[in-house]
């Protein structure tokens, strides 16, 4: 592989071994001081990321929102936020990357509008029975006069799954459906406008230049809302159901949608590429990844792992053999902005909340549900083991998806006032969950400053704040500094452009239980200890490792080395 701008542009498998660096962009870079990351801040970190050696970013939504939910409550599918920006902003944004052979992947969010979208305010206002309320799921309640919702569901972000609107003769009305927050009303896709509407949207990005989509809640689109399903409880366990049975999740005939979508994205040269998140049954999670669908969908189980050898060789054997039979590539990720960051899951100690059989390492929601307390983290253990973990995962054939900050080992911040929280995880279930916004703290960028360099000196306060120990983690502390976080990522992602090309892999028969090992075509080899016990030095040259060796013959615990 290699980074150059005219491969990379007319390149149409790019996508097949890339690594990819998730920018949540109203925590990246704020460029005109308002406290919130911009589109012009992206542009101004070009050089950092043509530098840490990407082959693309993805950009979490950045549309006009209200921030019911982080930005995935979308007013507009088709402008910018202009808190953030201008669509000429991303447009000089895309040229920029472009220009640094970097390709521009967006989030794409269609299970559900924001209720601020100009379709919803049209359904709400125009009445029982107008066809601007078959867009969206209306229904009738229940009791004498409707005054009971549909049924009992649930939305994942806790509360009733089931909003009541005001009639326009000022009377309660119909419910609707929200499987998230309240603010994000589900779309109805048994409606020829909406499929049209995603169209137009999904040609509108990629005229601008956008290479691919990450398509939130892929598995969710397509409903069945027979009052037959309505005793369902396990509604948010769509890996649960095999086969294609849920009411909800990961329906049959949400892939004609999808067979819709490669159509459009097979008319541009190269063809726009698309990556599912969709959480569902093993067995059913290659349709997404089909050729004549969305081409790749995000695995998560290396994500929900243990830090422990026979762990990830199962997981990687078994997504490897998954990818070969669709003729897709598999996709690794670590961390995004909807999990404790993985520096800081290595590192939660039996205290945490995280006890009770939960793999170390696992997702960390143990860890949130029990308050997030940063005093029942090992932060150390957590970084050497994340950085041995993440030289792994990019020894793999595959797309490595990345996430903004781990490349300066940050951990999760856990202590957020309430005051200042963000997320509606948090405000739904409060005194059971924290929330998501640990790892959305805005990045930063110098040792000093008023927001450590994420917005300009003397600007507004970051949106979330940030700790007085994020100095030690800036980038412009670690750039340069041997052994640091960043230099390690860029040794790591240079030497993967250097020798990925193939996707295959043997794995090598180890003298240890707590050692993983395969070799790559090219003679080169990934080793990982997962012990704690420092264990033989494979033979041969050192390529990169992931913390420090003795010089003793040793490969100490927690670490990963390449060798050839």
């Amino acid at each position: 592989m290699t980074n150059d701008a005219e491969h990379v542009a007319s390149d149409p498998n790019w996508w097949r071994q890339a690594a990819v660096y998730q920018i949540y962009p109203r925590s990246f870079a704020d460029a005109d001081g308002n406290g919130i990351g911009d589109l012009v801040g992206v542009t101004s970190r070009v050089p950092y990321l043509a530098e840490l050696g990407i082959d693309a970013v993805w950009l979490s939504p950045f549309y006009p929102s209200a921030l019911a939910d982080g930005g995935y409550d979308v007013d507009d599918y088709r402008d910018v936020d202009p808190k953030i920006g201008t669509l000429d902003e991303f447009d000089e944004m895309v040229e920029a990357l472009h220009g640094a052979g970097i390709k521009v992947i967006v989030d794409i969010v269609p299970n559900h509008s924001s209720d601020r979208h100009e379709w919803f305010r049209a359904a709400v206002a125009a009445g029982k029975g107008s066809p601007e309320r078959e867009r969206y799921l209306f229904r009738d309640g229940r009791g004498a006069n409707g005054e009971l919702p549909p049924n009992d569901w649930t939305s994942i972000f806790g509360g009733g799954a089931w909003e009541r609107v005001t009639e326009p003769d000022g009377t309660p009305g119909q419910w609707y459906f929200h499987l998230f927050a309240k603010e994000q009303p589900d779309l109805n896709w048994e409606h020829p406008e909406v499929h049209a509407d995603f169209l137009r949207t999904l040609r509108f990005w990629s005229d601008r230049g956008v290479d691919g989509f990450r398509v939130d809640v892929a598995h969710g689109l397509k409903k069945d809302l027979d009052a037959a399903h309505d005793d369902l409880t396990t509604i948010h366990r769509a890996e649960l159901f095999s086969d294609g049975s849920h009411p909800l999740w990961d329906r049959d005939d949400v892939h004609d949608v999808y067979a819709e979508w490669r159509r459009v994205f097979d008319e541009y040269d190269p063809p726009r590429t698309a990556v599912a998140e969709a959480w569902v049954h093993a067995d059913r999670r290659a349709r997404y990844a089909s050729p004549e669908g969305l081409g790749q969908a995000f695995n998560f189980d290396l994500l929900q792992a243990g830090f422990d050898a026979d762990s990830f060789r199962e997981v990687i054997a078994k997504n490897l053999a998954e990818a070969a039979a669709t003729g897709a590539s598999s996709t690794w990720v670590f961390s995004n902005h909807d999990v404790v960051r993985h520096a800081t899951r290595y590192g939660l100690t039996e205290e945490s909340g995280a006890a009770g059989g939960t793999p170390v390492g696992a997702d960390g929601k143990a860890w949130l549900l029990a308050g997030g307390d940063p005093e029942y983290v090992d932060d150390a253990l957590g970084l050497r083991r994340a950085r041995a973990a993440t030289l792994l995962m990019l020894a793999l054939p595959g797309s490595a998806y990345l996430y903004q900050g781990e490349e300066l080992g940050l951990p999760e911040v856990g202590e957020i006032a309430d005051r200042d929280r963000q997320d509606p995880a948090f405000f739904r279930n409060t005194g059971v969950e924290i929330g998501r916004d640990g790892c959305r703290v805005p990045l930063p960028w110098t040792a000093a400053g008023t927001s450590f360099g994420f917005g300009p000196d003397g600007g507004a306060a970051p949106h979330l704040p940030q700790p007085a120990w994020f100095a030690e983690y800036a980038a412009e502390a670690e750039t340069g500094a041997p052994g640091s976080t960043l230099e390690f990522y860029r040794a790591a992602l240079r030497l993967r452009h250097e020798l990925q090309d193939a996707e295959t892999l043997d794995w090598l028969e180890a003298s240890d239980p707590a050692v993983l090992a395969f070799a790559r075509p090219g003679g080169w080899r990934s080793v990982t200890n997962f012990g704690d016990d420092a264990v033989p030095l494979p033979g041969g040259e050192v390529l990169v490792a992931s913390g420090p060796l003795p010089g003793d013959g040793t490969l100490p615990g927690a670490t990963t080395v390449w060798v050839r």
